[in-house]
């Protein structure tokens, strides 16, 4: 994969403090620059031990989050009160404890008709972030099977070309999903991809190599249009690069 660059530390615990660290940095540099950060989040283990150390005394008071502008990278087609929901797990972990106001949150909106969702969702980012829309940061995870946010092996081809957002079939699971398709997420200023343990290590080998398959690997089509790419990754997931 080009343009990407590889940070492997101790274990999950240590991605997840380089990812607050990383977030704390990347949103004052933003808000120096811009006045205000945008950030898509995802869901996982890795960001609930992020947001829990955003929000614990260390780190909360190192930065104004009145300049914060939360999104996300994908979400379940449930509503968000279910167990499943990535904006459910963040505002408990996150947004609750900082107290950050929900005209500052933009989330997918799992329970709506899926098409429907993700052209809402499109309509979100335009109005808060212009168009091209561009964040600042995109957080994301990598899964086992290679796939990142919702997008999954053998969804990219389902994807328009021009979208934002997409409601993707997964077939693994047999729903839909919402998702920021690759264009969104390729714009952004920072692209970040954490990722732990030893059941990563094959997918990871495949994101990372000079050649290989988008579609049986989607990771790999994420490529910064004019902005870095960096994953942050613990030594059982780096095994075997």
């Amino acid at each position: 994969m080009e343009r990407a660059s590889t940070v492997i530390v101790a274990d999950a615990a240590a991605v997840a403090r380089d990812g607050a660290e990383r977030f704390l940095r990347l949103a004052a540099e933003a808000i120096d620059a811009r006045g205000i950060f945008a950030v898509a989040l995802a869901g996982g283990h890795t960001p609930e031990a992020m947001n829990a150390l955003l929000a614990s005394a260390a780190y909360r008071e190192k930065l104004d989050w009145s300049r914060v502008r939360f999104f996300f990278g994908d979400e379940r087609t449930v509503p968000p009160e279910h167990p499943d929901s990535n904006y459910g797990m963040t505002r408990r972990t996150l947004f609750a404890p900082l107290a950050i106001p929900e005209a500052h949150v933009h989330r997918m909106r799992g329970e709506d008709a899926p098409h429907d969702a993700a052209a809402a969702y499109e309509r979100v980012l335009a109005d808060e972030l212009g168009t091209p829309a561009r964040f600042d940061l995109v957080l994301l995870g990598m899964g086992p099977d290679g796939h990142t946010a919702s997008l999954f092996p053998g969804t990219l081809a389902t994807i328009p070309a021009n979208a934002l957002v997409a409601a993707t079939w997964v077939e693994k699971f047999a729903i839909h999903r919402l998702t920021l398709t690759p264009r969104a997420i390729d714009a952004a200023r920072t692209i970040v991809v954490q990722t732990a343990g030893a059941e990563k290590a094959e997918a990871l080998a495949r994101a990372l190599a000079s050649t290989g398959d988008d579609e049986t690997t989607p990771i790999r089509a994420i490529r910064p249009t004019d902005g870095s790419l960096t994953f942050v990754v613990d030594e059982a997931a780096a095994a075997r690069l």
